[in-house]
């Protein structure tokens, strides 16, 4: 199967999700996770960074087993875990970018 398959399969599998309504009574329930992008460190900054994503893939896709069904899989294919490292990377950079590079 090649890489763009692949991408594209999961990322059908990610947009079942998006079109879910979400109620007014969901809405009270959502936690703020992230009630400010200023870390004390870049650790932190990271760690927030992967709970963006996180987030964002549980909000796209609620249903867990969709979700566990994909993970077989990108957890077997480099390239699949490196475009999840990229997004990683791009809300690290704009946490980086808030906090002034930690300066």
């Amino acid at each position: 199967m090649n890489n763009t398959f692949k991408a594209v399969l999961l990322l059908s599998f990610l947009s079942f999700g998006l079109f879910q309504p979400t109620h007014a009574s969901e809405e009270k329930k959502i936690k703020d996770y992230m009630p400010s992008l200023i870390t004390k460190t870049p650790l932190e900054g990271r760690k927030l960074a992967i709970l963006i994503v996180r987030k964002t893939v549980g909000t796209i896709q609620r249903d867990g087993g969709v979700k566990h069904a994909v993970r077989d899989i990108y957890a077997n294919d480099p390239m699949m875990l490196m475009r999840a490292v990229e997004l990683v990377n791009n809300e690290f950079a704009i946490i980086a970018l808030a906090n002034d590079y930690w300066r």
